[in-house]
């Protein structure tokens, strides 16, 4: 998604100056579900409101009032199988993915980087 056609001309412009797709991986369809669902979604996190790494809004106004683009949000949300355990995981600018670094805790955003999927 690195190009979007433009009907207009027979050229293409570059999609990533005016548009970011993130994936959301166990979210349901309108919200909740398993995993990194809460990211200034309607829902926050203490601490979370007017940062623009976890928080859509602040981030989205960020982009326009400053120009700088969102590569990704922290995600949180409950451990599966253990709801009383906050996971955190980085949410990627498509195509990019959230990876395991290899070491450190699975269930911490600080563990992962976003890589090419």
């Amino acid at each position: 998604m690195t190009k979007y056609p433009n009907g207009r001309t027979h050229t293409q412009g570059a999609v990533d100056d005016f548009y970011r797709l993130f994936m959301v991986p166990g979210m349901g369809h309108c919200g909740g579900g398993i995993g990194p669902n809460v990211f200034g979604n309607g829902n926050t996190v203490a601490g979370a409101k007017n940062d623009p790494e976890r928080d859509l809004l602040t981030a989205l106004d960020r982009w326009v009032e400053k120009g700088v683009a969102p590569d990704q949000f922290i995600g949180t949300g409950k451990v599966v199988g253990d709801p009383a355990k906050v996971l955190t995981r980085p949410l990627c600018a498509f195509p990019t993915v959230a990876r395991y670094k290899g070491s450190g805790d699975v269930n911490d955003a600080a563990s992962f980087t976003c890589a090419a999927s």
